[in-house]
């Protein structure tokens, strides 16, 4: 088209040019002619881009399953019978629970996927299945108490089942106190499936979503009332301390009176963590009677309470998580604490002083933020350091 239009105005050029010589006219119709290259070459060159740009095209597709496993840096779903284990290494994880075995989820991809051969594809992002009809549900599961400590619950269910569930940030009451053997509640998202099987009937919670731990069902903290006016040596008394760990039916707490550790029995007392038992956070022991600053004999403890993290600016979080580095995504890393369980923490935002570069198999320690994390269990974080 180009090239008609160029000859159509040498035509035209030509008509109006009877007064020139032909040496001049000779000049006129070189010069256009060159034009007509310049324009045809440049008309090729822009049609080599566009075929160029659409043989460049990337195809995108989703792949919708049920969650059947993850170990930092490979998921794996089941989908019309079909198992696939995705590299998402380089994949955002955006689900609405976070990462819980059971939940139905899409993997959006780039490429064509052909049969089970994942190889041709590159997942871009991990989601909930869209208009998803049977969304996770809240479950409930009864046992007893087998071992409790910061981050970690094990328990015995009524059908002899031990269950290791995540109660990292989770919002705990024992009205009676902890003690190994007393009945609990356990209200969580995620269903247990052949993957999570550790041993004989054992299983591994780590990737539901806990939402709260309680001894009465449902939980429901009393509230505060005024203390009756008693004599003056009966007055009830605070103590302010800082949780160093926790082991099923005592806590090591550093008082911020004396900076000296103290070990405080849980098993007779009313107990409420409203943001979880995590180390670095604070607590307040309720007590009559004089402490001594070396050992609780001389107090009657009468409750134990943890902060609220609802109340606190992010400053003022200091909540921590620690354990080795399983494997990292776009926007998460997965460590393995000491206490046998798995936390899923958030990448995105967080001030990184840790020195590892996220490698498998470093240490890291994890200032996360239990306000954020009542939903999902990828974890809202603040810090990583070196532990």
């Amino acid at each position: 088209m180009k090239k008609l239009s160029a000859a159509c105005m040498i035509l035209g050029l030509s008509l109006f040019m009877g007064g020139c010589s032909n040496d001049q006219i000779d000049d006129h119709i070189i010069s256009l002619q060159d034009k007509i290259s310049n324009a045809t070459s440049s008309d090729s060159a822009s049609q080599e881009t566009s075929d160029s740009s659409q043989e460049e095209r990337v195809y995108m597709d989703e792949i919708t399953g049920t969650l059947q496993n993850f170990d930092g840096k490979n998921l794996t779903i089941s989908s019309d019978g079909e198992t696939y284990v995705f590299d998402v290494s380089n994949t955002r994880l955006e689900c609405k629970y976070g990462v819980v075995f059971s939940d139905q989820v899409s993997i959006i991809y780039q490429g064509q996927l052909s049969g089970t051969d994942i190889s041709t594809i590159s997942p871009i992002k991990v989601t909930d299945k869209y208009h998803n009809e049977t969304p996770l549900e809240n479950r409930t599961l009864k046992g007893k108490v087998k071992k409790l400590t910061s981050n970690a619950l094990v328990i015995v269910t009524e059908k002899g089942n031990t269950v290791t569930f995540p109660v990292t940030g989770v919002r705990q009451y024992y009205k009676k106190g902890i003690k190994a053997g007393r009945w609990v509640y356990v209200h969580f998202r995620g269903k247990f499936i052949n993957e999570t099987i550790v041993g004989d009937k054992q299983y591994d919670g780590s990737f539901t979503k806990v939402i709260s731990v309680s001894d009465t069902d449902p939980l429901k903290v009393p509230a505060a009332t005024p203390t009756p006016s008693p004599e003056p040596k009966k007055k009830e008394q605070h103590l302010r301390a800082k949780i160093v760990s926790v082991s099923t039916s005592t806590m090591t707490i550093i008082p911020q009176a004396t900076g000296s550790e103290l070990t405080v029995p849980l098993t007779s007392v009313p107990v409420y963590f409203k943001g979880g038992m995590a180390p670095g956070s604070y607590v307040n022991i309720i007590y009559t009677g004089k402490f001594n600053g070396e050992s609780t004999s001389g107090m009657k403890i009468r409750g134990i309470t943890g902060e609220d993290p609802d109340t606190l600016s992010v400053r003022n979080i200091s909540s921590t998580v620690t354990g080795t580095i399983l494997g990292t995504t776009a926007n998460t890393v997965l460590i393995q604490t000491y206490d046998g369980v798995k936390i899923l923490c958030s990448r995105e935002n967080v001030q990184d002083l840790s020195t590892s570069g996220m490698e498998e198999g470093a240490d890291l320690r994890v200032t996360f933020n239990p306000a954020k994390s009542h939903t999902s269990n990828i974890y809202t974080c603040i810090k990583f350091e070196d532990p």
